[in-house]
């Protein structure tokens, strides 16, 4: 018997009549089994060997049904017997039924009676057989849970790190992308370049304002002057009479005419 099937609580007799090579495979698919770091042909191999358990757990169900039902019927058959007894002491002695008859009678019921012990051990040994697969059965199905969860949990940590990871690397793909904005900012010739020229050409269209200024200036006083001179001119001849007017533009002075 396998050392690891100890704990299973099988005997040697069970796993010789029942298991023989496969209760040294299930001990140690269970024994060896991490779900932390079982592999998914390790997962393969213990389902296999749970699907072998779980015919070998369904025909010991079916055996362990009809060991029952046996001894089930032979308790049934002993009883009615032993009531019929009687019944067949009255007629043996009453002369209606042979000495024969009733020893072949007393044989079957002696024999049932001396089977029936038998009949409960094998109902027994295929209860336990049956519970001792159950259980095996049970530890392979939590084996194969655990490593399922197992499996969930990493893929779950695994998409967990791999989020973390397009987040960084997206934060420093952002970090490069302002440092190189500062750069061009800071220390770009062109950059630089553009803004002197149009410094100086800033510079180039004041001046030019300043000499049109000094340039706009003396015509402007002359045209205050040539304005004044018109309006001291209307103003001199704002009330003259048309024979006035006329002698002005001649060049000739009024003549005062005495009365």
């Amino acid at each position: 018997m396998s050392s690891n099937m100890n704990g299973w609580g099988l005997t040697a007799r069970l796993i010789t009549k029942h298991f023989g090579v496969l209760g040294d495979k299930i001990s140690e698919a269970i024994a060896n089994f991490d779900p932390e770091t079982a592999t998914e042909a390790d997962r393969d191999r213990l389902a296999d060997t749970l699907r072998e358990t779980a015919q070998k757990l369904a025909a010991a169900r079916s055996s362990f049904n009809k060991e029952h039902a046996d001894v089930v019927k032979l308790r049934e058959l002993i009883v009615n017997d032993e009531k019929a007894s009687t019944t067949l002491a009255d007629r043996l002695a009453s002369g209606s039924i042979s000495e024969a008859t009733v020893s072949l009678f007393c044989d079957e019921l002696e024999a049932n009676k001396a089977r029936l012990p038998l009949e409960v051990q094998e109902e027994i040994d295929a209860q336990e057989y049956m519970s001792e697969l159950q259980k095996i059965v049970d530890a392979l199905s939590e084996q194969l849970a655990q490593f399922d969860a197992a499996a969930k949990k990493a893929l779950q940590n695994l998409a967990t790190a791999k989020a973390q990871k397009d987040l960084q690397e997206l934060r420093a793909e952002r970090q490069s992308q302002l440092a190189n904005l500062s750069g061009l900012k800071g220390q770009s010739t062109a950059l630089n370049a553009l803004t002197r020229r149009a410094e100086k050409v800033s510079n180039e269209a004041a001046g030019l304002r300043i000499v049109a200024d000094i340039a706009q200036k003396p015509l402007d006083q002359a045209a205050e002057i040539e304005a004044i001179r018109k309006s001291v001119a209307q103003a001199d001849t704002a009330g003259e009479t048309t024979l006035e007017r006329l002698q002005r533009l001649s060049g000739q002075k009024a003549e005062v005419v005495a009365a």
